[in-house]
């Protein structure tokens, strides 16, 4: 009797959900590393699943939020991170990058910190960053020279006013095709006397 009611309880879906999301959480990648630029584009594409199901989202303790900017998916946090020296409990995915959204008004600050690239630099927009990693690897399919890069950046963005978005952007970028080399030039060929033909004089 015992038995069965431990077995009914375990493939109830409260439970099943709690380890889905157990297994979730264990293999989610280290979320302050990937913002900082310190993991890889595997590690990034391993959050994709969470960002298509908002169930596995809360499972890592995340808060979907309303999409106030419509280029980015945007989430708070049950428990603060702390990337670039600062907390934040706020955290966004954009394109195939990740930000934490801080508190802090002027981005020039933070590129300063990190020593970062000025891209733009206006009044109304800053985008600073600089490359953190290029790294040449086996792609996808096996084939080698596949070139891996992490980009840090620091900008602003008229949807969040006064705050700075920081984080990192990863892409793997499939090796460029080689050019077809150039055929070689036919040898020069020199036309035999006709038979029986008169020789020039």
């Amino acid at each position: 009797m015992l038995r069965t009611a431990l077995l009914a309880f375990a493939l109830s879906p409260a439970v099943a959900a709690a380890a889905d999301g157990a297994a979730t959480k264990a293999a989610a990648p280290d979320l302050s590393a990937l913002i900082e630029c310190r993991l890889g584009h595997a590690d990034f594409m391993a959050y994709m699943p969470v960002l298509q199901d908002p169930l596995k989202a809360v499972a890592l303790g995340w808060r979907p939020l309303p999409q106030s900017n419509p280029f980015m998916v945007e989430y708070r946090l049950n428990a603060p991170v702390t990337v670039f020296g600062r907390s934040s409990d706020h955290i966004a995915f954009a394109g195939e990058g990740v930000v934490a959204v801080l508190d802090l008004p002027d981005p020039r600050v933070l590129a300063r910190e990190l020593q970062l690239e000025t891209a733009i630099d206006t009044p109304q927009k800053v985008l600073a960053g600089k490359e953190a990693r290029a790294t040449v690897l086996d792609g996808p399919d096996g084939s080698p020279g596949w070139v891996e890069t992490a980009v840090i950046t620091a900008s602003n963005v008229d949807s969040h006013p006064g705050q700075t978005l920081a984080g990192c952007s990863y892409s793997l970028d499939a090796p460029e095709p080689a050019e077809p080399a150039e055929p070689a030039a036919a040898p020069a060929t020199t036309a035999a006397p006709s038979p029986g033909g008169a020789q020039p004089r």
